[in-house]
């Protein structure tokens, strides 16, 4: 597979504080690349020293097998950017946002044209190309971001929290449209605070924090990398005691109870649920439903960082 992304012992430092500690990241031909990290762990940072936006302190940054600097124009083209923060222009129209930023990278108005109408379509503004931003729902406003970042058909987008505070249509359409972006050749690279986006479109995912990487690999490899096997969750009126007694099972990771609900998390072993009934059972508590569940990328996350992902 080709590389298209390399980095190599990227350190920035703002004054003392070090944001990225020889951070290495290798990001193949058609992947959907997943970053995730807390709020502060160096995932902007990274982006933004692999767009050249950044000055840093030591490391190599290499896209498309070629040294990336701050006036390799010609490499920039080849990118697509999304930001979190939606970058439109309140006085242009839906059409002429999409039309200058297109412009930017494409030269030729006949092409700029259909590449525009393209865009338009892609993200499903045909009925909204007249209107200004600012009388675009949250979700279509979303899609005019994307639509700005990738009407010139980049080879390698970055995408930083595109679905944030979208209605579900919005963000079903958003996901459907990198979906598609990726099968038609383009490399994806996701941030999301949203754990299920990332396991649903992502072919691998590296969690990082401190400016470092701490786990890198599939969906399933980063699930086999924990203790974690399933977690058991259960409608009951648990008492302090009882969970003592549960939080005492040998092989329980996490017990956490608020509202009725009672969430034990296990490491791989054979009778897990039977240990929790008894241990309820001794208590004179009497379950209402029960299931199971294999661990997911959340449960990953937080025994890898010890943090929630928006800590």
């Amino acid at each position: 597979m080709d590389t298209v992304v390399s980095v190599q012992d990227l350190v920035k430092r703002y004054g003392s504080t070090v944001a990225l500690d020889h951070f290495n990241l290798e990001i193949g031909k058609g992947e959907v690349f997943g970053l995730l990290g807390p709020n502060g762990s160096g995932k902007t940072t990274a982006i933004n020293c692999i767009l050249q936006l950044l000055t840093y302190d030591k490391g190599e940054i290499s896209l498309f097998g070629r040294p990336m600097t701050q006036v390799s124009y010609d490499l920039k083209a080849r990118i697509g950017v999304v930001p979190q923060n939606v970058a439109v222009f309140e006085e242009l129209n839906v059409q002429q946002n999409i039309d200058y930023f297109c412009s930017l990278y494409v030269r030729d108005a006949a092409k700029r044209k259909r590449l525009v109408q393209e865009a338009i379509a892609f993200v499903g503004l045909e009925d909204h190309v007249r209107m200004r931003p600012k009388k675009l729902s949250g979700g279509l406003l979303r899609r005019l971001n994307i639509a700005c970042g990738i009407a010139h058909k980049p080879e390698l987008i970055f995408l930083d929290e595109p679905t944030v505070a979208v209605d579900p249509q919005s963000r079903a359409a958003i996901l459907d449209g990198i979906e598609q972006m990726n099968a038609a050749g383009s490399t994806i690279v996701y941030t999301s605070h949203y754990m299920e986006e990332v396991e649903e479109i992502c072919t691998r995912i590296m969690i990082m924090d401190k400016g470092h990487t701490l786990a890198i690999g599939t969906n399933e490899e980063l699930k086999a990398l924990v203790a974690a096997g399933e977690k058991i969750v259960i409608e009951a009126h648990v008492s302090e005691a009882a969970l003592i007694r549960l939080r005492a099972l040998p092989h329980a990771l996490r017990v956490e109870y608020g509202n009725g609900r009672l969430e034990v998390v296990c490491e791989n072993a054979e009778h897990n649920v039977a240990d929790v009934l008894d241990t309820l059972a001794q208590a004179r508590i009497k379950p209402g439903r029960i299931w199971a569940e294999p661990p997911t990328l959340n449960d990953v996350f937080l025994e890898i960082t010890g943090r929630e992902l928006r800590d």
